[in-house]
């Protein structure tokens, strides 16, 4: 069975992480993949150390402008008349409009990757409509798209996976304190992902100006009550894994608020801006606490991990994330958008180890039985196969 996957960036963020870890684990059984994707960047590397045949596919020009629509489905229905896959798998929202456009005139099966929450066009709706069949990463996200009127009968949950033994619970090594100059009684609060309004980056480094004037206000306070007394209390460090990859004018600001932010805290020296890093995994087992101030998440694949790796986690009540995590159970969550709610999370996590323990004790278990990367891709191997079982008669036309 061929399988041909398109991509629209050659970054390796979410959604390109996760369909890579399904191919891990299905490589092997009875299909055969390739990929259609831009030329070059971190995606296009991942796809050769694999082994994966990679198809040039751009949708944007030189001057990374966004190529014409009519353009992009002529040369998508050429390139499936030469290549002929059994199914063209879009793996985004975007890709997936552009699969739907062209399914009427393709002899593949048709299937969109519904990894986001977001508001659509009357036209885009209509394209993605004309898959044969939708993936939704989570229950909220598929409840999301049925709203805004795409078909319920062709949308199914098939959640993202983790690898396991990627990340597991290892105990911290000291080398990323050691890496950042830190303390080694340095508290570690980790936030992954990419720079944007999205991820509410902004949220946390008001919510950490907030948590450190809470430490200061309490230091003369009566501490008897509390599980760690607050001049008990490891120094507060934070730290920020991701790019910023939009070059809008409101987007750098956004990057310069967040430092900006800190320093009117007076805690400038407790941010540290890591960038892209390739080591997650380890640094989720160095860190001592994760922070996910999304204001929408149609499932946090950062979540996944955290929670895989035994990392305490303190995330917002958004989209998919209490299909992962139940506040009070395993994680501590919180509104969106909420800088004192998410202050107060911090502090109670920070002050109470036992509770940090427990609620990374049930998130890893939950992992464990329900979001495995070996689930994830007998499900999406399933799907794959049934679309082809059921030609002609059956979801094809």
């Amino acid at each position: 069975m061929r399988i041909a996957l398109l991509f629209e960036f050659g970054t390796l963020l979410g959604g390109e992480r996760s369909m890579l870890a399904a191919i891990d684990e299905i490589t092997g059984r009875t299909f055969e993949v390739l990929a259609l994707a831009p030329p070059g960047g971190p995606l296009a590397v991942a796809l050769r150390e694999r082994g994966i045949e990679h198809v040039p596919f751009p949708f944007r020009d030189d001057t990374g402008k966004r190529l014409p629509l009519d353009d992009l489905r002529a040369e998508l229905i050429a390139l499936v008349a030469r290549l002929r896959p059994d199914v063209l798998h879009a793996n985004s929202l975007a890709t997936g409009r552009l699969s739907g456009a062209v399914a009427p005139d393709l002899r593949c099966a048709c299937v969109a990757h519904l990894r986001d929450i977001s508001r659509h066009s009357a036209a885009a709706l209509r394209d993605l409509a004309q898959n044969h069949l939708m993936l939704a990463v989570s229950r909220a996200t598929r409840t999301f798209h049925i709203a805004q009127g795409l078909p319920a009968d062709r949308i199914r949950v098939l959640y993202n996976g983790v690898d396991c033994e990627t990340f597991q619970p290892r105990p911290p090594t000291g080398a990323l304190r050691r890496e950042l100059g830190l303390p080694a009684d340095a508290f570690l609060i980790l936030n992954v992902g990419q720079i944007g309004l999205r991820k509410g980056q902004d949220v946390l480094a008001a919510a950490a100006g907030n948590a450190e004037i809470g430490v200061r206000n309490a230091e003369s306070a009566d501490e008897s009550a509390l599980p760690t007394p607050h001049s008990a209390l490891r120094p507060r460090h934070y730290l920020i894994v991701g790019e910023r990859y939009s070059a809008k004018r409101e987007s750098i600001e956004f990057e310069r608020s967040i430092a900006h932010t800190f320093e009117a805290a007076g805690i400038g020296d407790r941010l540290h801006r890591l960038g892209y890093r390739d080591d997650v995994p380890r640094l989720m087992n160095e860190a001592d606490l994760l922070v996910h101030a999304a204001h929408q998440e149609p499932l946090g694949r950062v979540l996944l991990e955290a929670a895989a790796s035994g990392l305490p986690i303190v995330a917002t009540d958004v989209g998919g994330t209490r299909e992962i995590l139940t506040d009070g159970e395993s994680a501590r969550l919180v509104p969106p958008g909420d800088p004192a709610a998410l202050a107060q999370a911090i502090a109670e996590l920070h002050a109470d180890r036992a509770l940090r323990a427990q609620f990374a004790t049930a998130a890893r278990q939950r992992i464990l039985d329900r979001f495995t990367i070996q689930r994830s891709a007998t499900a999406l191997a399933a799907v794959w196969q049934e679309l082809v079982d059921t030609r002609p008669d059956g979801l094809l036309t």
